[in-house]
């Protein structure tokens, strides 16, 4: 009877110990950075996304950057959410009164997000990006 409550004992913190294994990999909470692709197939731009989780709610900022003659400003996210491992959530960016919402959608598995980014295109079409971040350490 002994033995049998000893391994009912470790199983249960095997269990515990699993479970807080699998909930600290799949928060998105960190630094994140990834590299923008280039317009006309000019070179990428580094970008780095700063994510909070609480519960299944994501905040952050999309730190800004200098692409060619443009300064792009810090941008806060929008409608973060993390559900099934999936990290979503919107940045909208403003030229000069013209608004623009990107869509980030990825999978979080430990220290990368795999994904897509939809946004408008120039003809007011969306156009879809394959998204690979990675967390900073």
């Amino acid at each position: 009877m002994k033995s049998l409550k000893l391994a009912f004992a470790a199983l249960v913190a095997a269990f515990f110990i699993t479970a807080t294994a699998v909930a600290a990999e799949a928060s998105a909470t960190g630094t994140w950075k990834y590299t923008q692709a280039g317009r006309g197939g000019g070179p990428g731009v580094e970008r780095t996304l700063v994510l909070e989780q609480k519960g299944d709610k994501v905040t952050g900022t999309l730190k800004g950057a200098t692409m060619g003659q443009f300064e792009i400003p810090d941008v806060a996210i929008a409608d973060g959410t993390v559900k099934d491992g999936t990290v979503s959530f919107t940045v909208t960016n403003d030229f000069n009164g013209n608004k623009r919402t990107q869509k980030f959608e990825g999978k979080l598995e430990g220290d990368t997000i795999t994904g897509s980014i939809e946004a408008p295109g120039r003809d007011g079409n969306a156009q879809k990006r394959d998204w690979k971040a990675t967390r900073s350490k």
